[in-house]
């Protein structure tokens, strides 16, 4: 909070004060009216035209533009309400943890509402969602308190960390995920706190809020190094959809935790190679979406690939890359046409089967692998021929910016102008903590079903894992954005539309929305990502 911020919360505070002051000695003052913060460095009225003299009938602070002169603040907010205090109102839940973090607006809508809630269970007063003076005068108290839960309370909040707990293995059973926080949501805080090194008191407060979606996080569950029954179980069903590049030994080694990031990404998991709960329920569903690798695709999965091929003779050791280009499609191809199966190029469930089998035809001796056009063969992504990592990809054919670096962009023409045609179809949708469409979203949902229905295979990241992911070109310069871009702020993410807009999952407005760059955008850039050159 800068120094401006605080004098006009004090004002606020100082003016709703006098005006309950009036009240209680029964004088009728009529409604509050804010007026703004004096310069804190006096001018001459004469040199500045827009300072105003002071006079008994003239405006006395006319400076502020956050809450505009004369605009009475009404006796209650609710939803529906538009006026600026409740920018101040959304900024201020933010910081102290009730609202995820997003540009302010002046609607209150029900996700503010929702926030508000929160925040009056917390403090004690009446849980109606509506902002009457004592709610009011509590937050913007500078002594608020940071959101914090217990034993005890309930609400929709509450489901939402348990689902979290669950998904990470603190919690043992989706049965547990109720909304209401009691003896095993406690357990499962304490055993979390206790294996992150979080002072240990059973609440979730700012620490372990934090937590629950960084990327340090430790889960409580199968990773690698173990070794078990439910192990060898777990690499059989991946086996069976196709993931598992290597035998089943019930051990969780490096090819388990690639097959497992893997099937995270097609199932729409959060992608962090560990055997949870809900990636175990996942996998044993019957509607389990099987793996399928294609042109295009890049990741450890497809390096695996590669490698097989390699040892078999249908790809040369230069064109391992973790890129599935059209000398992988074909070196498949010629796979499968000598190992008996349909020749589409694709590796599916059975070509998995086949590559990691026992019973192997190797490639005739004069074929000498797939090996012309590069190291991954041109596509229609446009990656080069210098392969890569599997999360830098290959090189460019587009630099993408002075400010640019990290990974590659694809090279289509019409890829951006279908990305802000996908963005733009779903202006409106609600806003839903944790939703990842097709009818409603949170910021980083909003942009992963974005880029897959626009035909870019991306797993779900969170608004931190946006940070770094590495993959694409990366934009370090504020100014270097253009139309396509992903943006990502802090504590949020969205996807630039052009003419200085941005369209994203806004919970401020409680809906998608398109809107400019403002310069609370700039303020909180931390970098942007080019998906197409």
């Amino acid at each position: 909070m800068n120094i401006d911020k605080h004098v006009k919360v004090c004002l606020l505070m100082t003016t709703l004060a006098f005006s309950a002051c009036l009240s209680s000695c029964g004088v009728n003052s009529g409604p509050v009216v804010v007026t703004a913060a004096p310069d804190l460095e006096p001018q001459d009225a004469a040199e500045n035209p827009d300072i105003a003299p002071m006079s008994p009938d003239g405006p006395l602070f006319p400076d502020l533009t956050d809450v505009e002169e004369e605009d009475p603040i009404p006796d209650y907010l609710r939803v529906g309400t538009e006026h600026p205090i409740v920018a101040a109102l959304q900024e201020r839940l933010m910081e102290l943890g009730f609202m995820d973090n997003d540009e302010p607006t002046e609607y209150y809508g029900e996700v503010t509402a929702n926030a508000v809630k929160h925040f009056q269970r917390q403090n004690g007063l009446a849980e109606d969602g509506v902002i009457g003076q004592d709610t009011l005068m509590a937050i913007l108290s500078p002594d608020a308190k940071y959101y914090a839960v217990s034993k005890g309370v309930k609400g929709d909040d509450i489901q939402q960390i348990q689902g979290r707990l669950y998904e990470l293995g603190y919690l043992a059973s989706a049965d547990q995920v109720t909304g209401y926080f009691g003896d095993s949501t406690e357990q499962a805080v304490l055993k979390l706190q206790q294996m992150n090194g979080l002072k240990e008191d059973g609440k979730v407060g700012r620490q372990t809020m934090n937590l629950l979606y960084s990327d340090e996080i430790k889960p409580n569950m199968l990773e690698y190094g173990e070794k078990s029954e439910v192990v060898l179980a777990c690499q059989e069903r991946l086996r069976d959809l196709g993931y598992m590049t290597s035998e089943p030994d019930g051990t969780y080694g490096n090819d388990t935790t690639i097959a497992v990031r893997r099937f995270q990404s097609r199932n729409d998991l959060v992608v962090d190679g560990y055997l949870g709960p809900s990636t175990r329920v996942a996998l044993d569903s019957p509607s389990a979406v099987p793996n399928g690798l294609s042109l295009g695709d890049e990741d450890a999965t497809v390096k695996r690939v590669q490698e097989l091929l390699n040892k078999y003779g249908y790809l040369v050791a230069g064109n391992v890359t973790g890129y599935y280009g059209e000398i992988t499609e074909n070196a498949v191809k010629s796979f499968q046409r000598q190992n008996g199966l349909t020749a589409d190029g694709m590796v599916g469930v059975q070509t998995m089967s086949k590559l990691t089998g026992d019973n192997v035809r190797r490639a005739p001796a004069n074929s000498g692998g797939s090996s012309s056009g590069g190291s991954s063969g041109s596509s229609s992504s446009g990656r080069g021929s210098s392969g890569g990592s599997s999360s830098g990809g290959g090189s460019s054919s587009s630099s993408g910016g002075s400010s640019g670096g990290g990974g590659a962009v694809i090279s289509d023409s019409s890829g951006v102008s279908r990305l802000i045609s996908v963005a733009r179809s779903k202006i409106g949708s609600p806003y839903v903590w944790g939703a990842k469409g097709p009818n409603s979203f949170d910021c980083s949902g909003f942009v992963y079903w974005c880029l897959n229905q626009s035909g870019v295979k991306q797993s779900y990241l969170t608004s931190s894992g946006w940070r770094s992911v590495g993959r694409y070109q990366k934009i370090t310069s504020f100014g270097d954005l253009r139309a396509g871009d992903i943006v990502v702020v802090s504590g949020h993410v969205g996807i630039c539309s052009g003419s200085g807009s941005v369209i994203d999952a806004s919970s401020s407005h409680g809906r998608v929305v398109e809107r400019s760059l403002s310069s609370w955008w700039r303020s909180n850039f931390i970098c942007g990502w080019r998906i197409f050159g």
